[in-house]
């Protein structure tokens, strides 16, 4: 699958795809959490209740089309492909680029947490269709089992990323804007969550990876030693 030119070109699209989507329909998602229980509390944070109020009136008909719960469930279920996306994407750049030493080693560390996370949110949202992850139902139980693995999930893929990020940097990657990305992984995401829900924390990392997907649909495979130096291109 991974060896394939023409599957690693359809991964960079799809990968570029879902930043975009994750970025439109996460904040869907967001409005969604801010209508439940668990929720509210967040518009108490100044810049979150600065769009969140005004947008939940102007796209009311998107967001009470079923209970507050159930709309939340559903949104949510964009992450799992929005985070697959980026995992299968990070991988074609790691295979076609072949570290070796310490880098091989960032990367396995960060294509870890971001496995984890995937399988988090797909037992987060995916296992979720009744809204009734409160309860004492199995959905309520498969809901806190995700909630047990994303958190690491997403704790490994800060700092796997920032590591990734730190060191593709110094190894003069090109091109140099995923990197930063990755590296400024972590006050990125305390920033978008000053603003928004936690699934949007990962917008660094789905648009460093979504750049470098669009770099590998649109160009040719490098060699391996090219590949080494810089990235795909």
């Amino acid at each position: 699958m991974f060896e394939s030119e023409k599957n690693q070109r359809r991964i960079g699209n799809f990968a570029w795809v879902m930043a975009w989507v994750g970025l439109v329909v996460g904040q869907l998602h967001a409005l969604s959490r801010f209508a439940t229980a668990d929720g509210k509390a967040d518009l108490e944070l100044p810049l979150t209740a600065a769009w969140a109020e005004p947008a939940t009136d102007l796209l009311a008909p998107l967001l009470t089309w079923a209970g507050p719960d159930v709309v939340y469930v559903t949104y949510g279920k964009v992450w799992f492909p929005v985070f697959a996306a980026f995992t299968l994407c990070a991988y074609v750049v790691y295979r076609r680029r072949q570290p070796g030493g310490f880098e091989k080693g960032v990367w396995r560390f960060a294509l870890t947490g971001y496995v984890i996370a995937c399988v988090g949110v797909f037992l987060e949202y995916w296992t979720q269709w009744t809204g009734n992850y409160n309860g004492d139902g199995i959905e309520s139980l498969l809901f806190s089992v995700a909630w047990v693995i994303i958190l690491p999930g997403l704790l490994l893929t800060l700092l796997g990323s920032t590591v990734l990020g730190i060191t593709l940097l110094v190894k003069r990657f090109r091109p140099v804007l995923p990197a930063v990305l990755l590296a400024a992984m972590i006050p990125l995401a305390f920033a978008i969550l000053q603003v928004t829900s936690m699934g949007s924390a990962a917008l660094p990392v789905m648009f460093a990876f979504a750049l470098l997907g669009r770099r590998i649909a649109r160009t040719p495979a490098l060699t391996r030693s090219a590949a080494r130096q810089t990235a795909p291109a």
